[in-house]
């Protein structure tokens, strides 16, 4: 992969109607890229995709900047309409830089595709018929079978389960066949949902039975990603309390601790991880919902709803933070390659395979994780957040121009951060 310029200046600091053409620089864009993010989804575009089309919905796309993934420069393109959510990451990406950026991996892209077999005369033998009839069945999808058989993707395995539940006054039994799918640099859905549909006359001959559901698992714990990174202790350092970085180190360690432990934090916690990972998911037209079922459910995988993050200090006193979870983004199909911001936005991070987009997603929500928990363990979160918060405040009072600013200001001062405390500051 070709490195990415190092950003000179900071987004913010320059005039908005300058950035878009500073990005373009940043990350060596085409005229029809910078006319994919200036004008977004046409109707016509909109129309294709979904039903009952009226109209297009716009969000702020926003750069996350600082990111180091890997020893490359990368610029995170983030959709969200949440404040202080890419200048947290952006800052919290800094601090991580000085301690070598993000270091991250991600696991072949297998997805499951999850076969409900129902009616079985003898689940165990049909178990040991689909496991003896494996390699010609994936040599069948592979090679064989037009409808299954592409370049670029393939079938890897095939694995059996069985499982009970109550009916209507009656015990189901199941005999669940998972289709382990290579997805290549997809997320994988219509591709596994064809594979379960061709195999299923195969399935019900082998097992006696009848297959009901046939449809993908968004649980893809074979395709997970990890990243990690440092962030120094002296630079952690608070300066208006005149104590030094360790303090805050100690204090993020004991709120990872809290997320670990108790679930009502948890989900607070992976909510502020997934700010990250779902903006830069929107923004290149992956499926935010998926990726978000699957993290939850991998938090929960133990029978306890956990933190996907770990904090600690290491024996430098530095903080250092893991993140692991299971993440299905894609580069090809879909809304990825429909939607022309999306594709834009690809480009601006510079990944060439799925793997390497999860390696940047991952990050990206680390780097959210620590941006919240630094807030949380010193500062508290309303300093920075309310203070970006008071300018949609001002905007929702009826504030344009340079009133936006002059009366989000004002709030910020007060600590009232009130939409009748803002019209107020306008008609007074």
């Amino acid at each position: 992969m070709t490195n990415q310029p190092t950003p000179k200046s900071k987004l913010r600091d320059v005039p908005v109607q300058d950035r878009l053409n500073l990005l373009a620089q940043m990350a060596n864009l085409s005229e029809a890229d910078v006319a994919a993010l200036r004008n977004g989804l046409s109707f016509e575009q909109a129309d294709h995709m979904v039903e009952n089309v009226v109209a297009t919905y716009a969000l702020p796309l926003g750069i996350v900047t600082n990111l180091v993934v890997n020893g490359r420069e990368v610029l995170a393109p983030m959709v969200i309409e949440e404040p202080s959510v890419v200048a947290g990451c952006s800052f919290a990406a800094k601090l991580a830089r000085a301690g070598g950026g993000f270091t991250a991996t991600a696991d072949a892209p297998i997805m499951i595709g999850q076969m409900q077999v129902l009616d079985v005369p003898d689940i165990n033998q049909a178990r040991q018929a689909i496991a003896e009839a494996t390699p010609e069945l994936i040599e069948w999808l592979n090679v064989q079978n037009p409808i299954t058989r592409d370049p670029y993707t393939r079938t890897v395995g095939i694995e059996t389960r069985s499982i009970s539940g109550m009916g209507v006054g009656t015990v189901i039994h199941m005999l669940i066949v998972h289709v382990l799918y290579d997805a290549g640099d997809a997320m994988g859905a219509n591709m596994i949902n064809t594979v379960c549909e061709a195999l299923t006359p195969r399935i019900e001959a082998l097992s006696g039975g009848r297959v009901n559901l046939r449809i993908l698992s968004n649980l893809a714990d074979h395709r997970l990603v990890r990243a990690k990174c440092r962030v120094l202790a002296a630079d952690l350092v608070d300066e208006k309390a005149g104590t030094s970085g360790l303090p805050v180190v100690n204090r993020i360690v004991e709120a990872s601790l809290f997320a670990e432990i108790d679930p009502y934090r948890a989900t607070t916690h992976n909510k502020g991880i997934m700010n990250g990972i779902d903006a830069v998911a929107i923004a290149t037209g992956n499926d935010w919902r998926a990726i978000e079922a699957g993290a939850h459910a991998y938090a929960s995988r133990t029978g306890r709803y956990t933190s996907l993050t770990r904090w600690r200090i290491n024996d430098e006193g530095d903080l250092t933070g893991e993140i692991e979870m299971p993440l299905a983004a894609g580069m090809v199909g879909g809304a990825t390659r429909v939607h022309p911001s999306a594709r834009a936005a690809l480009k601006i991070m510079g990944v060439k395979t799925g793997r390497e987009l999860a390696e940047v997603m991952a990050s990206v929500g680390l780097a959210q994780n620590f941006a919240a928990i630094r807030a949380l363990a010193s500062e508290g979160i309303q300093r920075g957040h309310m203070s970006l918060h008071a300018r949609q405040v001002a905007m929702a009072a009826g504030a344009n121009g340079d009133q936006i600013e002059r009366v989000a200001k004002q709030l910020v001062q007060e600590g009232i951060i009130r939409i009748d405390r803002a019209k107020e500051i306008l008609a007074g």
